[in-house]
């Protein structure tokens, strides 16, 4: 079991700039994926970015350029840097974890999410 917790989220103007953290507990596979999703009022979740325990990463198009996903495996803490905000980015951001090991089932994980709002 893995228990995701995420901070850092709030108000921030357009242009503005915002990091937000997701702390990871419990048992988790050295194979593993870490992400961000985010979902909007009458949208559907979306991944915004992902990172390998590796450190392969992979971001959606909207975001390319603004943010950047990075992770701490010493301290198991995911990371999003969130520069040059948009009103389009205003959602709920979600941590997510996908781990695994070879021949076993995957297991996936999520946070209950932080709320980014980016208005004037």
């Amino acid at each position: 079991q893995v228990q995701l917790v995420e901070s850092g989220g709030g108000l921030v103007q357009p242009g503005g700039s915002l990091r937000l953290s997701c702390a990871a507990s419990g048992r988790m596979y050295s194979s593993n994926n870490m992400a961000w999703y985010r979902q909007a009022p009458g949208k559907e979740r979306e991944l915004v970015a992902l990172i390998s325990s590796l450190g392969r990463t992979d971001y959606a198009d909207s975001v390319k350029g603004r943010f950047t996903i990075s992770r701490d495996n010493a301290k198991n803490t995911l990371y999003l840097q969130m520069n040059s905000l948009k009103p389009e980015d205003t959602a709920v951001y979600y941590c997510n974890v996908n781990t695994w090991n070879p021949g076993s089932v995957r297991y996936e994980y999520w946070g209950q999410g932080t709320q980014v709002t980016v208005s004037s």
